[in-house]
Formats: C-alpha cells, structure tokens, sequence
C-alpha cells in the first residue's frame, strides 16, 4: 500500500458513510475500512438469527416470528424529516438514486398518560384534543406567527427580534401552558431538553417550520420518511457511492492500528502487517477509545409485535415523543415503530423500539411508560449502550472522531454532528441548498 489517502475512514457507521460520501464526491480520495465482515457498525441492521444471537446468545428464534431474513431490524433507528438536513445531504450526494423512501404513518406526543396525535398547523391546534378550548385559540395564533414567519419580511416579525428574543419569551407573548410548550418544544421542535428556552428564539421558530414544511410535503400523517428494508440500505448505499468516486472500501480488516508521526499526528492505518498513508483519520469512538470519554448511557427495549401501538390511528410506522416532564424524568423517552409496510418485518409483524437516556441501571423498570403504551409483545429484548464524544484536538492529531448516537428517534442531532465533522476536516460550510423534489417517497399504504 504505497499510495497515500488523503482521508482513511474507520468504521462503516451511517455517520462515517455519509462523510465518506460527502468526502468522496468534494474529490479527496478516501479508503474506508473497517474491522468487521459487514456494514454499519453500531448502526447496522440486523435479520431475526443475528438478533437473537446478540440479544440471546443463540441463533434459534421462535418459528411464528416468520422467516429471519425478512426482519431488517436498525440498532439505531431514527427516522428523516421529509425536508431536513439529511435528506439534502442524500440528494447532494445523489445517494438518493440507491434508496426507495415510504412516508412514515403517524407523529405523536404523550400528554398525561394518553397519545395525541402532534398539531403542527393552525388548523390541526384547533382540531387538536391535547388542549382546551382558549388554549387551542392561543396556539392557533402562535402556530400562525411561526408559519407566516419569514427571515426577509420584516413584517411578518411583529415587531420581536428572534435573534435576540429568546424562546421562553416568544412563548410567553402568546401565553401558551406548560403542557403545549412540552409539546411544541420536544414534539415539534425536536428540542432534547429545556435549554432552547433561553436561547435564540430563531433557532426554535426555524425548527417548527421544519416540521411543518416536511408534514406538507408528502400529505401523510407525519414529517417523517423512513427507506424500505431501513437504514441499513444507507451505508451501502454510500459505499456504491464511494466508488463511484474512486473510494476504496475494505471490510474484514482486523486491528486497524492509527500510526502516528513523532508530533502525534496521524500518518497512516496498519492493519495485517500492512499501513496505509493518510492525511487525516475520522472514525467512530470505538476506534480511538484513549480520545474519547464516556458522558452517558442509553437504555432501550426492541419489542417484536402482531399490532401496531393502540391509539396511533393502526399507524404501520409511527413516533411517539414522550416528554420528560410528562415522566418525571430529566430526558425524553422515545417510541419508534415500523412494520412490514417499509420491508422490515414479515407481513403482520411490527418492530418497535423504546429508547431513552439511561437514568438508571434498571432498563425493565425504565423503559416501563413506554412499553406499556405497546399492548401485548411477542418478544422482548432489553439493551444499554454507553454514549462517547472526543476529548482529543484535531488540529493536533488529525483525528476526527464522530460521537456515539443518542436515544432520540429522528436523525435531527446526528446530521448535525456529520455537518461539523465535514466543515473541520474540510475547512468549509456544506452547501445544502438542493432541490427537494429530488427524492421521492411513496406514500401508499
């Protein structure tokens, strides 16, 4: 391996592929690599038999599960919000020729031990039954000022400075109730936790027009898109990619050593005896543990079901945020299902996950709000997963290191964390500006 790489990439992650990509496509030659026989590292999609493998320590599923490989079931399911970052990033990279979308059924929120569906319109406040009669008056008016909201009509800003109002005080203006502002704030904005409030109110007010816009965009009944057979077609996808570029993928490659030069910056990659130069290492923690440090946990169930979640309109996929405060908790908990409707699960069959960020070390007794949202389970596997971000500086060891993804159901926080790894190692902004229309998604049922 004489030829030197001005990116080596480890790990197959969706968050690596996705930068190979970008990477690849801005002209730098990349080799991607990593230490296991397939795709998708902590992400990968697994079939029944190497579900049962992880979680049970055998390969013999129950039969009346149906055939293991239909099941694609996504360690780290998040689905994309129709107009959002990640879909741009899909159509900038024009990885969307590789992927089939389906619209996600239904987006809700749980308010006081019950499922709503989420209102994100005018019209939906006033038809919404998580409020009362004024209350739904006051937020119509709040949800008409965020859509009419726009950045270069002076006008439509009533008189409010969203770069320097915060968000508690545009709130406050409309005088909305703690429980519409738990569901705005996390259900609509997609706010992990209350500190938006005392920032920028821009910043929030752009993040409900999102929602809105993708709702619009496909008429279903939730913002979302999700691909058939699931997120695991996205890393090969970005593999194909990748060399369509000119990328060099190896999989099955053991050790995978990071060589460094006397200043420690990375040089290079050994793996069976053999180093590859590079510039400029980027990875997923688990590759550079002694630069990273722990910062919390995430605990989740993986629910294997014959129904969808009552109460969710018989929703094939769906979303259901359940706020901290409804639990008493200092994080969210999250409700993800999907079905054979996108080709994850045999006909009949629904996968559904509950995640949130551990509190505890007693994920059974955790997780315990929303499983009891499900009905009846047919399989129940529980799991915790720690979370890691870098401590290291890249300026001085050219090592780029992506965080461990969190509990939340969307991809909102982890296209985020893509977008500022891409402007460190290229020293420029991503441009997102691309035509929408370019990926498709099918709505029917």
């Amino acid at each position: 391996m004489d030829e030197e790489y001005d990116v080596i990439v480890l790990g197959t992650g969706l968050k690596e592929c996705i930068l190979s990509g970008l990477l690849s496509v801005d002209g730098l030659k990349v080799l991607h690599m990593d230490r296991n026989d397939h795709y998708g590292g902590a992400s990968s999609s697994l079939n029944l038999m190497q579900l049962w493998k992880r979680f049970k320590g055998n390969d013999q599923p129950k039969e009346q599960l149906g055939s293991s490989r239909e099941y694609n079931v996504d360690m780290i399911p998040k689905f994309m919000m129709a107009n959002g970052k990640l879909v741009r990033v899909l159509i900038h990279t024009d990885v969307t020729k590789y992927l089939h979308f389906k619209a996600v059924d239904g987006s809700f929120v749980y308010n006081k031990g019950k499922i709503y569906k989420v209102p994100a319109t005018d019209v939906e406040a006033l038809k919404s039954p998580l409020m009362g009669l004024f209350e739904k008056r006051r937020a119509r008016k709040f949800f008409i000022y965020v859509q009419d909201y726009e950045d270069n009509d002076p006008k439509s800003h009533e008189g409010l400075d969203l770069n320097k109002v915060t968000a508690r005080e545009l709130i406050a203006k409309y005088g909305l109730e703690d429980d519409t502002i738990d569901f705005v704030g996390h259900a609509l904005a997609l706010h992990i936790d209350d500190s938006y409030l005392d920032q920028p109110a821009m910043g929030f007010v752009k993040k409900m027009k999102l929602y809105a816009e993708s709702l619009a965009r496909f008429q279903g009944g939730s913002p979302y898109i999700y691909p058939l057979y699931g997120l695991g077609e996205l890393p090969q996808a970005f593999a194909r990619l990748s060399a369509v570029y000119g990328g060099t993928y190896m999989l099955n490659k053991p050790e995978c050593k990071v060589e460094y030069d006397t200043n420690g910056k990375a040089i290079g990659v050994t793996s069976e005896g053999e180093t590859a130069k590079c510039k400029k290492v980027v990875c997923d923690p688990s590759y550079l543990p002694d630069k990273v440090r722990k910062v919390g946990k995430v605990a989740r169930a993986i629910c294997i079901m014959s129904h969808p979640i009552p109460d969710t309109n018989d929703s094939h996929s769906v979303q259901v945020i359940l706020p901290q405060k409804q639990l008493g908790r200092k994080s969210d908990m999250y409700l993800f299902c999907c079905s054979y409707a996108h080709n994850v699960a045999p006909k009949g069959k629904y996968i559904a996950f509950v995640i949130t960020e551990a509190e505890t070390d007693k994920p059974e007794v955790e997780l315990k709000p929303g499983i009891e949202l499900l009905g009846p389970v047919e399989e129940i596997f529980y799991d915790t997963y720690d979370r890691f971000v870098p401590t290291n500086n890249h300026e001085v060891d050219s090592c780029y290191i992506s965080t461990s993804y969190d509990a939340t159901t969307h991809f909102e926080s982890t296209v985020d964390d893509v977008i500022q790894l891409y402007s460190k190692i290229t020293g420029k902004d991503l441009d997102l500006s691309v035509d929408l229309s370019a990926a498709s998604a099918s709505t029917e049922g």
